[in-house]
C-alpha cells in the first residue's frame, strides 16, 4: 500500500501530514501527485469527498520549493478558482495546514466582504491565491491584480462552475493567464460542455478519473419518500428528531425554501440554521461553524453548499426538495458517507418531481427505493397515487375550483372559507342569506356592498390564524403544489461578486 512517504514529499510537507494523522493517500491522491509533481497538466475526474484538494495542493506546495522566488506586486505565482466562497475557504485552510513549517503566503479573495483587506493582502503579492471569479475579476479590473506571472492554475469542481453560470468569468480569465503554465482541471462529473472547456486549457494532460461518472458513494444509504408537498414539514421533523442522527444537512431548491424550511422547523422544536447566497459571509460562517462544532444539528442549505461544506459526522443528508439538476443530487448526498463512515440520504418528492427522480435514476443508473413512512400530515403514496388529482393544480375537492366570490372575481380571504355555505366559524354572515349555488357562494346585498364576513363578534384574527388554514396551504390557480418552482439555469446562478 502506497504511503505519502513514497510519493516523493519533502520533510516539512511530511511533517505536516502526521500532525493532521495523514498516512496514506487517497486513489487519487496517489495517481495524480506523481504526475503533477512531473509538470504535467492534469484531468482529475472523482466524486467529491475523495481528498481532490491534497491530490493539487501537494505537489504545487513542492514545486513552490523547488523553485523559489517572490511574488511580484499584485500577483501570485498559484491560482487556484473556486466556485463557492466555503469550498475556497477550505481550500485555503488545507493549503496553510500543508504548508505549516514552511513560509508560503496564502491569500482568499471572494465577494460577500470588504474588498480593502484583500486589496492590502495583494499589494506585496502572494504565493497561493484561492478566489471565487467574480470577486477575481473585480480585483483584475480595478487594476489591484495582475495574473500575467501564474505558474500554477487549478480549476476546481468545474462542473459546478458551469452551473452557477461562471463559465463567461472563467473564458475572460485565462486569456490573462502566461500561454506557459500548468494547469489542473479538477471536476466531480464530465459533461460534455465541462469537457469542450478543459480540451480548450489543457496541453497533454494526464488522465486521473477514480471512480464512475456520476458514481453515488457507496456507504450511502439512498431511499424516496412519496408524499405531497403539504406533508412534507410533518415527514421532515419525524426524520430530524430520530435518535440515531448525529448531524443533518437538508438541501431546497431556493433562498426563500431554506428559510421557510427554518422557521417551520424551529416552530416544531428542532434548532436549524440556513446558508444559502443571499445570507452575508459573517452569517454563513457563524452558520457553518456551529454546524461544525455541534451547537446546530441541522444546517438547511441550497446547491450552492453541497459541494462546499466538508463537515465531519454528518449522518443524513434530506433532500426536502428534489433537484432539477440530476448530478446535484450526486454531490448533495456525498456529503455523508466520508471518510468510511455510513450515511443516509432520504429524498421527499412530491407528484410534481417525479420527473426529476426519474432524471437522478438514470444519471446514478440505479433505482432508488421507496420507503413507506407515513404520517399524520402527509402519508407516503404508492407510485403513480395522486397523480390524477395533480394535473389539474392541486384544485378543490371534487374538482371544484378554489373557492372564489362570483360578483368581481375576488379570491376568498382567509377566514372565510366555506362548508355548505357557512362562514368557517360556523355562523352565516350577518344579513346575508345562504345561497343554493355550489360551493354556498353568498349573493352581494341589494346595495352591492360586500357581506360582512368579518364582524367584531370573532374578535381580531392573530397572524398565527392564516398559517394553517387549507386556503393558504393550496397553490395560485396554475401553479405547482408548495410555491417551489424548479428553476432555470439562469435562476440557479449564484454569482460570488461582491
Amino acid at each position: 500500500m502506497t504511503n505519502f512517504t513514497d510519493l516523493g514529499l519533502s520533510a516539512p510537507v511530511l511533517k505536516a501530514l502526521s500532525e493532521h494523522g495523514y498516512e496514506t493517500p487517497t486513489p487519487i491522491q496517489a495517481q495524480a501527485i506523481p504526475s503533477v509533481l512531473a509538470g504535467r497538466d492534469l484531468m482529475g475526474i472523482a466524486q467529491t469527498g475523495t481528498g481532490k484538494t491534497a491530490a493539487f495542493a501537494l505537489p504545487i506546495i513542492e514545486q513552490l520549493i523547488k523553485h523559489p522566488r517572490q511574488p511580484v506586486r499584485r500577483g501570485a505565482r498559484v491560482l487556484v478558482l473556486s466556485p463557492t466562497r466555503e469550498l475556497a475557504t477550505q481550500i485555503a485552510e488545507s493549503f496553510r495546514a500543508y504548508s505549516a513549517h514552511l513560509k508560503l503566503s496564502v491569500a482568499i479573495v471572494f465577494g460577500g466582504v470588504a474588498a480593502g483587506p484583500q486589496v492590502r493582502k495583494l499589494s506585496n503579492g502572494v504565493d497561493i491565491l484561492v478566489a471565487t471569479p467574480g470577486r477575481l475579476l473585480d480585483h483584475v479590473d480595478g487594476k489591484m491584480l495582475r495574473l500575467d506571472q501564474v505558474e500554477h492554475f487549478v480549476l476546481d469542481e468545474a462542473d459546478q462552475m458551469l452551473d452557477l453560470g461562471f463559465i463567461h468569468a472563467i473564458r475572460r480569465i485565462v486569456p490573462m493567464l502566461p500561454h506557459r503554465r500548468q494547469t489542473l482541471f479538477f471536476s466531480a462529473t464530465m459533461p460534455k460542455a465541462i469537457k469542450d472547456l478543459a480540451d480548450g486549457m489543457l496541453t497533454d494532460p494526464a488522465m486521473v478519473a477514480v471512480t464512475p461518472q456520476a458514481k453515488t458513494a457507496d456507504r450511502v444509504e439512498q431511499s424516496v419518500i412519496f408524499v405531497e408537498q403539504s406533508g412534507k414539514r410533518t415527514v421532515l421533523a419525524e426524520i430530524l428528531k430520530s435518535p440515531d442522527l448525529g448531524r443533518a444537512l437538508v438541501f431546497t431548491r431556493t433562498k426563500h425554501g431554506a428559510d421557510k424550511v427554518v422557521r417551520q422547523l424551529d416552530q416544531d422544536g428542532v434548532i436549524a440554521a440556513a446558508i444559502h447566497g443571499n445570507k452575508s459571509q459573517p452569517q454563513r460562517e457563524r452558520a457553518l461553524g456551529a454546524f461544525r462544532t455541534g451547537h446546530i444539528k441541522v444546517l438547511v442549505a441550497t446547491d450552492i453548499a453541497a459541494r462546499g461544506i466538508d463537515v465531519d459526522g454528518v449522518t443524513h443528508v434530506v433532500n426536502h426538495d428534489i433537484p432539477n439538476v440530476p448530478e446535484s443530487y450526486v454531490h448533495r448526498i456525498g456529503r455523508t458517507a466520508r471518510a468510511g463512515a455510513a450515511g443516509l440520504a432520504v429524498s421527499l418528492v412530491a407528484n410534481d418531481e417525479r420527473a426529476y427522480l426519474r432524471d437522478i435514476e438514470r444519471l446514478i443508473k440505479q433505482s432508488i427505493p421507496a420507503t413507506d413512512r407515513r404520517s399524520e400530515a402527509g402519508k407516503a403514496e404508492p407510485e403513480g397515487a395522486g397523480a390524477a388529482s395533480q394535473k389539474s393544480g392541486n384544485r378543490g375537492r371534487q374538482g371544484q375550483r378554489p373557492q372564489e366570490h362570483r360578483h368581481g372575481g375576488r379570491p376568498q380571504r382567509a377566514g372565510e372559507a366555506r362548508h355548505g355555505g357557512q362562514r368557517g366559524d360556523g355562523q352565516r354572515a350577518d344579513g346575508q342569506r345562504q345561497d343554493s349555488r355550489p360551493g354556498g357562494e353568498q349573493r352581494r346585498s341589494a346595495g352591492g356592498a360586500r357581506p360582512d364576513a368579518r364582524r367584531n363578534d370573532r374578535g381580531p384574527r392573530a397572524d398565527g390564524d392564516l398559517k394553517n388554514t387549507s386556503f393558504m396551504q393550496k397553490p395560485r390557480r396554475g401553479g405547482k403544489p408548495g410555491g417551489n418552482r424548479p428553476r432555470s439555469n439562469g435562476d440557479r446562478r449564484q454569482a460570488e461578486r461582491g
